[in-house]
């Protein structure tokens, strides 16, 4: 896996040369996007309907972003698994959630007594 850190721009675009590169994605292939709350996923498929651009970014389609709660603006960390061909692009308040939905460590903050 591969982490990094984006802004969706007014455009839908989200940019991090880093974690986009290692997938191999050229200019020209095509991807689909699924979307879920506060989490977008970006697949290549032959069939996809967002073509990646010659450079290293993905372009979120108008609907997409609203549907998985992602505004222009936001920050969003970004996962790309080049072993499954996909990137991962989480809301800061979706990860804030998955980190509060766990119970505190035992021995206080960060497990020190």
């Amino acid at each position: 896996m591969v982490y990094g850190f984006g802004r969706i721009d007014a455009s839908g675009r989200v940019a991090d040369r880093v974690t986009i590169a290692p997938l191999g994605w050229r200019g020209g292939d095509r991807l689909t996007l699924t979307a879920e709350a506060g989490v977008m996923i970006a697949r290549p498929d032959l069939g996809g309907i967002v073509t990646v651009p010659g450079r290293p970014y993905v372009v979120i389609p108008a609907a997409l972003p609203r549907r998985c709660g992602l505004r222009a603006g936001d920050h969003v960390l970004l996962a790309a698994s080049p072993g499954q061909d996909m990137l991962a692009a989480y809301s800061f308040t979706g990860v804030d959630q998955a980190l509060r939905a766990h119970p505190p460590v035992p021995g206080g903050e960060g497990g020190r007594p």
